[in-house]
């Protein structure tokens, strides 16, 4: 049993995770996000803590940003958008239980106004801004660090707010350049 509990978008996605772990969860039914399911939320963050797990594609990112700014101390799960992605539907609700489970053990704790152990001219230097293939290199090393998919500026961002460090960049980034 999972002593948080899991935010998700909808009713498949409820199902989906119940079929991979024992869990409560939370649905937001979609990015029109109310302030009862909002209050809701807060109050779970207060008892027992919250994983904001959203589909990896815009709205869900959207719906994790409105939580993010309103419910404090959230901890993320990300999955892969290959992972969730069944006949061109993208959503939590496509993965499987181990991508589920996988997302699960890597879950972020986000610290707002953390200071960032890497910065811009990093990610330029790794091919990760301003590069060719920049998009699906963070893609890739987003997945490897478990932090998801989004442009330069918000991977920055991210990276402090999960305080990932140098050493877990370098790894990553040496994965990649390794071929995986």
């Amino acid at each position: 049993m999972i002593k948080e509990i899991i935010v998700v978008e909808g009713r498949d996605d409820t199902t989906a995770i119940k079929r991979a772990v024992e869990a409560d969860t939370i649905e937001t039914g979609g990015s029109a996000i109310n302030a009862r399911t909002i209050q809701r939320i807060a109050l779970a963050q207060e008892r027992r803590g919250v994983i904001i797990f959203t589909d990896p594609d815009h709205a869900g990112e959207r719906i994790r940003k409105i939580i993010s700014n309103k419910v404090k101390g959230c901890k993320h799960a990300f999955i892969p958008e290959a992972d969730a992605t069944r006949r061109g539907d993208v959503g939590v609700e496509n993965a499987s239980p181990e991508a589920i489970r996988h997302a699960l053990a890597r879950v972020h704790t986000s610290y707002e106004g953390s200071q960032s152990m890497i910065d811009m001219e990093d990610l330029m230097q790794a091919g990760l801004m301003v590069h060719p293939d920049a998009s699906a290199r963070r893609m890739e090393m987003g997945n490897i660090l478990g932090i998801g998919y989004c442009n330069g500026k918000q991977f920055l961002k991210r990276l402090a707010i999960f305080q990932i460090t140098r050493d877990e960049f370098v790894s990553a980034l040496t994965q990649i350049e390794e071929g995986g």
